[in-house]
């Protein structure tokens, strides 16, 4: 049977060494800063695991039969890639898309590179083997991974090397024959406390005399050594549901790792000791287009729950027969429909690697800039249609439950279309997903989680097809001369 949320839970109990509020948290499973988070994760396991999901959700891994997330799916054919979407978008839909670094990313990831097996070869036939039976392990266990691929940012004027302290950033700092021991630090570990492993690597350029930081490796979550220094948590002060149902259940959180000489051993390592193959591994294999495509179907069903919640309001607060609101309506849903587009045409125009079948880039990285332009502004026309709305609620659901204010909310929350409770909950939910903390952290995450806008426009710039652009222009150039004359036409 494929993996459970009990069987999940039971694998987090690992001894990790999560640092929150001054104080290692003990047994951050059942912490009230991570417990529910922790539990949602859980909950994609036993979605997968009920007898009427199985056959959308796994598939029978190669090596032993047993039934294994979609996530690990290596598709070879339109029909199987779009098979796996189905899958991955089922999952997001659990989280209306608010879980960023939900198991099937990194994931992604590393089936990528697994695609390009060759690519590994040829840096070295021990790296080959890691990847290939780290893969099949990961796939058979159905591990929940999370990934550090950037360096903290301190004096980013300088490279790697280059900083105050040679280990701000995680590099190797020994190895002998058993493996390699890191030090230093990476960011942003998005989705520790849920995670069972992290992939520490380098999706930034380094420089010849950088190879100690051009380590590619797995490791456990519970590494003697390892330190998962938690921002704040948002759970921890969500409170009720009702008040807080997004940032109640899905914050994954985010960590700086420390690694204070950590030993990875050479079976987990993939990538060392070869700057040029640090950036290779993402962008000469279908890593990058992979992991970045499941961003995009999370962010499609994001999208169309923020639509949702638009329309609701405009309903809630009885102005949906607006010109103007509809309007504004209209462009959202125009927006969304574009968002979705994009993510089938990457999947209708994609091409084999190798005997994979892996979505087009030059659709993928368009689809990338304009999504990280336009989360903001989607963001913004929410809170336009809104007005006061999310701000003139309630403190918390304990207000219902006081008799003395109970008509005045009554009075106060009136909709043509629900009641109090009704229209109170809704733009909780509202704030929550746009206006909170942890709607505040979302708006970052979309904004940057693939780079800056500069770095996405320039994967965008790399992979568009400008003989074909330009091509046409020499071409109509070349129909008329200098002096306005027609060359090609009949006389």
């Amino acid at each position: 049977m494929p993996k459970n949320g009990v069987q999940h839970l039971a694998s987090l109990r690992d001894g990790r060494h999560i640092f929150l509020d001054g104080a290692l948290v003990e047994n951050h499973v059942d912490h009230s800063a991570f417990r529910s988070s922790v539990r949602s994760a859980a909950a994609l396991y036993d979605y997968q695991s009920r007898p009427e999901n199985i056959h959308q959700m796994t598939f029978a891994s190669p090596k032993t039969g047993e039934g294994v997330s979609r996530m690990w799916q290596l598709p070879t054919s339109y029909a199987e890639l779009v098979e796996r979407r189905a899958a991955l978008e089922a999952w997001a839909e659990l989280s209306c898309g608010f879980l960023g670094r939900s198991p099937d990313h990194v994931a992604s990831a590393l089936s990528g590179m697994y695609m390009g097996m060759d690519l590994f070869r040829a840096h070295g036939e021990r790296y080959a083997r890691a990847l290939c039976s780290y893969y099949e392990y990961a796939r058979d266990n159905d591990l929940y991974l999370t990934y550090a691929i950037i360096n903290p940012q301190a004096d980013r004027s300088k490279g790697a090397s280059e900083q105050a302290n040679e280990f701000v950033a995680a590099g190797v700092v020994d190895e002998d024959a058993e493996g390699v021991t890191l030090r230093g630090a990476k960011m942003l570990a998005t989705g520790c406390p849920m995670a069972n492993e992290v992939m520490v690597a380098c999706i930034q350029p380094l420089k010849p005399g950088e190879e100690k930081y051009s380590i590619t490796a797995m490791v456990p979550l519970n590494a003697p050594g390892l330190k998962l220094l938690s921002r704040k948590s948002f759970e921890a002060s969500a409170g009720a549901s009702f008040d807080n149902p997004l940032s109640s259940a899905f914050d994954e959180n985010d960590s700086v790792l420390y690694f204070d000489s950590v030993k990875v051993p050479w079976s987990r390592v993939f990538v060392h000791n070869d700057v040029a193959m640090a950036s290779a591994q993402w962008h000469s294999a279908p890593t990058h287009v992979y992991q970045n495509y499941q961003c995009q179907i999370r962010l499609t069903v994001k999208m169309r729950f923020l639509l949702g919640i638009a329309r609701k309001i405009a309903e809630t607060n009885g102005v949906i027969g607006i010109p103007a609101v509809r309007e504004t309506l209209g462009q959202m849903a125009a927006e969304v429909s574009m968002v979705e587009g994009l993510l089938e045409a990457m999947e209708c125009t994609g091409a084999h690697y190798g005997k994979y079948f892996v979505p087009n880039a030059r659709r993928l990285y368009p689809a990338m800039v304009l999504t990280q332009q336009l989360y903001p502004r989607f963001v913004g026309r929410i809170r336009g249609i809104s007005g006061g709305g999310m701000i003139m609620t309630p403190s918390s659901a304990c207000d219902f439950a006081n008799p003395e204010i109970e008509g005045y909310i009554e009075a106060t929350q009136h909709s043509p279309v629900t009641d109090a409770t009704g229209r109170v909950k809704l733009f909780k939910l509202a704030w929550d997903a746009i206006g909170s903390e942890f709607g505040s952290r979302h708006l970052q995450y979309e904004m940057f989680y693939a780079g800056s806008e500069m770095v996405t426009r320039s994967h965008a710039f790399r992979t568009c097809d400008w003989d074909r652009a330009t091509s046409a222009v020499e071409r109509f150039m070349s129909t008329y001369d200098l002096n306005g004359r027609k060359t090609n036409t009949v006389e």
